[in-house]
């Protein structure tokens, strides 16, 4: 992680605050599923010295945005990362249509399905909204987990919808990591726009997880300055791509054109 931070921050702009960026990258240290994690776990994951995560995490604790557990030496969200979270949610300009357009969607005819709308941070497309399944048997997911952005349908769609120069913002992203997964970056998203110039929509048949089925489409925000993804999708044994084409497909463009009409009102 901290490889991104070293090649995007001091050396080029001298208004990146290093001190900063390692902070915030010790709170997206946590994965679906950790509760807690360990100084020597946040150093392996970002590669910065048992020290310097020592401070950092004392910092994170007395701005709330950590809780410590001394006996077992490990470190939790505090409820400080859930008020920024939910900070977030609320200034989603597009949130009353879009939960409408989401509820539409979701209402049938398939149970099995979930909707869900993310957003793109680095390479991850992180849920923002995000409505279960009517049945037991579900994709888990919830508001804050992450897919990659360039293998899952809701990611590329996200891609799809940027302009040029956000989108090589991405790549570049991409470039820091490696060569190779710039270059992969870049084919996943020419394939996944041709497909959405046919079809209107992204998909994502087993690209992510083998039994996962999607599709997704582009969303502006209203004032046009952000893309989220708005995609929709189950397990591949009980969601199938023909039904998620013919049936889901002229959903999502139609709840995307109806935002889309919404912002130019």
């Amino acid at each position: 992680m901290m490889d991104d931070l070293r090649s995007d921050g001091g050396d080029k702009d001298r208004n990146f605050v290093t001190a900063l960026a390692r902070g915030l990258e010790l709170l997206r240290c946590f994965r679906d599923g950790e509760v807690t994690l360990t100084n020597s776990d946040f150093s392996e994951r970002t590669g910065l010295p048992k020290a310097t995560i020592s401070r950092l995490t004392h910092t994170l604790c007395a701005l709330d945005y950590l809780v410590s557990d001394p006996r077992s030496g490990t470190y939790r969200l505090s409820a400080g990362v859930l008020h920024l979270g939910f900070s977030v949610l609320a200034s989603l300009d597009i949130q009353d249509l879009l939960h409408q357009e989401m509820k539409r969607i979701h209402q049938g005819p398939n149970l099995h399905l979930t909707v869900s709308l993310a957003e793109q941070h680095q390479l991850d497309a992180v849920y923002v909204a995000h409505l279960r399944s009517h049945e037991p048997v579900a994709l888990v997911g919830q508001i804050g987990s992450r897919l990659p952005l360039f293998t899952t349908s809701v990611g590329l769609a996200i891609l799809v919808g940027k302009d040029d120069d956000a989108r090589e913002a991405v790549f570049e992203i991409a470039g820091r990591v490696s060569k190779e997964t710039e270059l992969e970056g870049r084919r996943r998203y020419a394939d996944a726009k041709s497909v959405y110039e046919v079809k209107g929509f992204c998909t994502g048949y087993g690209q992510w997880r083998r039994d996962v089925n999607a599709i997704a489409v582009p969303i502006h925000s209203l004032n046009r300055l952000k893309v989220y993804g708005l995609n929709v999708g189950g397990p591949s044994f009980q969601v199938k791509p023909k039904q998620l084409e013919s049936v889901y497909g002229p959903k999502l463009i139609q709840a995307a054109d109806s935002l889309r009409s919404n912002t130019l009102n």
